[in-house]
């Protein structure tokens, strides 16, 4: 694992807005959308018909067929790292809280919590809960499942969720190595009461708690296991809503059935999940069509054909998309004019209005809008034009700082390969930008590198590319999430980058003077973002939204811009 800087307790009041670019409708209901220009998105929430209007005669015993863009990453709840696993693993596994429809964090196997006086200390009770094999679901199986997490033999890539954001004692000298994973400040008291000891602390910790990253493993079970945990139903518990009983690594299809089991069976009025993979937007539409689809993504020119359709949806997915330039080891990237002569050369409208069409909104920020609040209510990234002198389409702007940078390099021309996601819609953006930087940025070629997205990333995350289109989406509700990214070694900062400027003000706001002072941290947080727009560390390109259909017959699917994009504990599908 690379080092990563210990964030401290990030004391603000953190909400999520409603609003375009959040992830998540009032769920999926059926009213009609005529337009989606100017959408306007619910965040989080169910749908118009509220649990348990319909009679258990009128659900149906069917399965809620979903489409999914990508595959699923992995299983395992402490080296899962992307959305769709991490949808997939809560389906079928429950952690201390979980959300309710607004987004607030609420007991799920925890029956009880206390936390001390100073903050530093929670206690948490264990609901009367059990895996699907039987055992008791104990404080032990949170205990090994969060020293998993912080294992430098298992090097997690959300260690950083215990050590930096969650401030769990002892987690960031564990990860680097320093004290064994047997002293992490998690500790079973008896069979149903978990102790945690923090850092400092947080403020927003509760909000963690549903968070995979942080879900109990049965120790038992898992030593039965070990390498294989998670590739397969038989290697994989549950102790949630529902059972994993059809899953491969690199499956097209996934299916979950309800678990009679479950502690809150009574609330699950799905019979199951049936999760098909179609990466090819046209036949996931088709598939729908035809009935084999209850829920879909659609895109580009599909959304002129169907934003009509009373069906048909636009739901914030919460992700921030961007490109980022390789700046250690691409010396074309080093040089800042070369940057900014990238981001001025994107017509970021043209890529949501005549490509995307699913309401995605243009972004020009490096933390994206409508995220989350301050002290005084606002929102971080209401202005999209507070850095217009250097994020914006300006194609006279691009052309000097092009030659600018040219000229520095002793340069007439550049070669740059673009590395994409293999999924349908990234394809298309690269597809455009690709026009775009080659029209405005007179001798440059772009070519692109189509990889599956576990490629993508690992090359992404080594080093070994140089012009990345990849995405963020929120893990908790404050401008941390973003910009923890580009603390020098984050293992997320891809391009390397480094400031000592921006690591200062972070550890100002995190383990400095400001990290109880809410309206101070606020202030330097927007001057650190500042730092990095101004330099061009990334180039921002939109603020995801998907464009869906969703059958008449389905209802409470509740969407979350943060952690879990979709939650099905409430859902419905009537017969038809």
């Amino acid at each position: 694992m690379k080092k990563k800087m210990r964030l401290m307790s990030l004391v603000l009041s953190a909400s999520i807005l409603l609003g375009l670019t959040a992830c998540g409708s009032s769920a999926y209901n059926t009213s009609s959308t005529s337009s989606i220009k100017n959408a306007e998105l619910i965040v989080s929430g169910k749908s118009d018909i509220p649990a348990g209007s319909a009679t258990s005669e009128e659900i149906s015993t069917q399965d809620l067929n979903v489409m999914l863009e990508t595959p699923v990453q992995s299983l395992d709840p402490q080296q899962a790292t992307d959305g769709t696993s991490f949808e997939v693993i809560a389906d079928y596994t429950d952690g201390l809280m979980q959300m309710d429809a607004d987004g607030k964090a609420v007991n799920a196997l925890a029956e009880s919590y206390e936390t001390s006086e100073d903050g530093l200390t929670w206690t948490f009770k264990i609901k009367d809960a059990k895996w699907s094999n039987g055992d008791p679901v104990t404080a032990a199986d949170f205990v090994f499942g969060w020293q998993r997490a912080v294992d430098p033999d298992i090097a997690s890539e959300y260690s950083y969720m215990l050590s930096d954001i969650g401030q769990v004692k002892n987690a960031a000298d564990i990860i680097a190595g320093k004290k064994d994973k047997s002293e992490l400040g998690v500790t079973a008291v008896d069979e149903k009461t978990l102790k945690v000891e923090l850092e400092a602390p947080v403020s927003y910790f509760l909000s963690l708690m549903y968070f995979p990253t942080f879900y109990p493993v049965d120790e038992k079970f898992f030593e039965t296991c070990k390498d294989t945990y998670g590739t397969s139903p038989e290697t994989t518990l549950s102790n949630g809503a529902f059972v994993l009983d059809k899953y491969e690594p690199s499956a097209t299809e996934i299916h979950l059935t309800k678990n009679a089991d479950y502690y809150d069976a009574s609330r699950v009025r799905l019979a199951g999940i049936d999760y098909q993979v179609v990466q090819d937007s046209q036949t996931a539409l088709m598939s729908y069509q035809s009935g084999s689809l209850d829920m879909t993504l659609v895109n580009g020119d599909q959304v002129d054909q169907v934003k009509d359709d009373p069906e048909f949806q636009s739901v914030g997915a919460g992700y921030l998309w961007y490109l980022s330039p390789n700046i250690a080891k691409v010396p074309a990237f080093a040089n800042e004019n070369i940057r900014k002569a990238f981001t001025f050369a994107i017509d970021r409208d043209a890529i949501t209005n005549d490509i995307l069409k699913d309401g995605s909104a243009p972004t020009y920020t490096a933390v994206p809008p409508q995220f989350a609040t301050g002290p005084d209510g606002s929102d971080f990234s209401a202005d999209q034009e507070k850095f217009k002198d250097t994020c914006a389409f300006d194609a006279a702007k691009a052309a000097d700082y092009w030659k600018k940078g040219l000229d520095e390099l002793g340069l007439d021309s550049l070669t740059v390969e673009m590395v994409v996601d293999a999924d349908d819609a990234p394809q298309k953006v690269a597809t455009v930008l690709q026009e775009q930087l080659q029209t405005n940025l007179p001798g440059l070629t772009v070519s692109i590198k189509v990889e599956p997205k576990k490629q993508r990333v690992k090359d992404m995350q080594d080093g070994t590319f140089e012009l990345g289109l990849t995405r963020w989406g929120p893990d908790y509700a404050d401008p941390m999430t973003y910009l923890g990214m580009w603390v020098t070694d984050n293992s997320n900062n891809y391009g390397l980058w480094s400031n000592k400027d921006f690591d200062d003000i972070i550890a100002e706001c995190t383990i400095g003077s400001l990290a109880t002072d809410e309206t101070g941290r606020w202030t330097r947080l927007y001057d650190a973002e500042k730092i990095v727009m101004d330099e061009a560390v990334i180039f921002p390109l939109y603020t995801q939204c998907n464009a869906v259909m969703v059958k008449s017959n389905v209802s409470g699917v509740e969407n979350h811009p943060v952690a879990l994009n979709r939650v099905y504990k409430d859902a419905v599908k009537t017969a038809k």
